[in-house]
C-alpha cells in the first residue's frame, strides 16, 4: 500500500530508540523528512545517517529534554529550521519509574506531568499552526495499553497517560474540519529496553528471575510472544498517512490482545 506521505514533513519525540524509533523508520522507508528527537547527540548522529543512507525519505535530528520548560520551542523551531514545518507530529515520551500510587512524592509527579503531558500539550499547539495553513495534518500520541487496562505498579503512567487520552479525543474533535487526524496508539508488551526494564523491576519486587517473568508475561498474551518495533512501527506510520484520513480520535492497540477488555 502506498501510505501517501512521501515528502510529508515530520516530527518524533524520543525517537532515538524505542517506539519513537520504530516509526521513524517506518516514516523514513515511505518517503517523509523526518526530525529526531533526543537527549543524546552521538545517538541521534548514528540514527540520522542510518535512516538517511536506507532511504527514500532522509532523516536530521535536534537535541532535546522534553523535562526542560523551553523543549517545546526548541523542537518546533528546529522542524522550521530543518524540514520547513511540520504536517506529521508523533508524540512520544519516556515513561516514568514503576510504583504504588502513594510512591512518588509531590515533585516527581509534578516533573512527569510537565515532560509527559504539558509538554505533548505544548508541542502539540504550536505544530497544529502548520497543519492548519496546509490543510493536512497527523498527530499521533503514543500512550500505553494502561489507559484501557491500568498496569500492576506502573501508576504514574497509567494516571498521566490516561490524561492525554481526554486531551486527543477533545482536540480530535476540534481539528477534524481542517483535514487534521488525531489519534493515540496504546502498545502492550513490545520488546524494547524500557520492557527490559520493567520485566527486570518485576522480577526484583516478586523475587522471580527475569526470564520466568519474561516467559510468564509473552504467555498471558494470545498471541503468544512480545511485539517487535517493526511491528509497532507498522501501525503508527500507517496512522500517519493519507489512508488513514478517516480515521480520528481512536484509541489504536498494538498489543498482541493483550488488552482483555472490548
Amino acid at each position: 500500500m502506498n501510505l501517501g506521505i512521501t515528502g510529508k514533513r515530520a516530527l518524533v519525540l524520543a525517537s532515538s530508540q524505542g517506539l519513537g524509533l520504530g516509526i521513524a523508520t517506518k516514516l523514513c522507508e515511505e518517503g517523509a523528512h523526518v526530525l529526531l528527537c533526543g537527549r543524546v547527540e552521538e545517538k541521534l548522529i548514528a540514527v540520522a545517517d542510518q535512516l538517511t543512507a536506507a532511504g527514500p525519505g532522509k532523516a536530521s535530528f535536534v537535541v532535546a529534554d522534553l523535562s526542560d520548560r523551553d523543549a517545546a520551542e526548541t523542537l518546533y523551531a528546529a522542524a522550521q529550521a530543518k524540514l520547513g514545518g511540520v504536517d506529521i507530529l508523533v508524540n512520544n515520551t519516556g515513561g516514568p519509574p514503576p510504583g504504588t500510587v502513594d510512591t512518588p512524592d509531590s515533585d516527581q509527579w509534578r516533573t512527569q506531568i510537565d515532560t509527559m503531558l504539558l509538554r505533548v500539550i505544548e508541542i502539540s499547539n504550536l505544530c497544529l499552526v502548520d497543519m492548519k495553513q496546509s490543510g493536512w495534518g497527523r498527530i499521533l500520541t503514543v500512550a500505553s495499553s494502561g489507559v484501557v487496562q491500568p498496569i500492576s505498579n506502573l501508576a504514574m503512567s497509567n494516571t498521566i497517560r490516561s490524561s492525554l487520552v481526554g486531551w486527543s479525543k477533545s482536540l480530535s474533535n476540534e481539528v477534524a474540519v481542517n483535514g487534521i487526524t488525531v489519534n493515540m496508539l496504546l502498545p502492550g508488551r513490545i520488546r524494547t529496553e524500557r520492557l527490559n526494564q520493567l520485566d527486570a523491576a518485576d522480577a526484583e519486587r516478586t523475587g522471580r528471575s527475569v526470564e520466568e517473568v519474561s516467559a510468564s508475561g509473552q504467555a498471558s498474551i494470545p498471541a503468544g510472544r512480545y511485539g517487535t518495533v517493526e511491528d509497532f512501527g507498522n501501525v503508527g506510520a500507517f496512522l500517519c498517512s493519507e489512508a488513514a484520513s478517516y480515521m480520528t480520535g481512536g484509541l489504536i492497540r498494538c498489543d498482541g490482545g493483550a488488552i482483555r477488555g472490548v
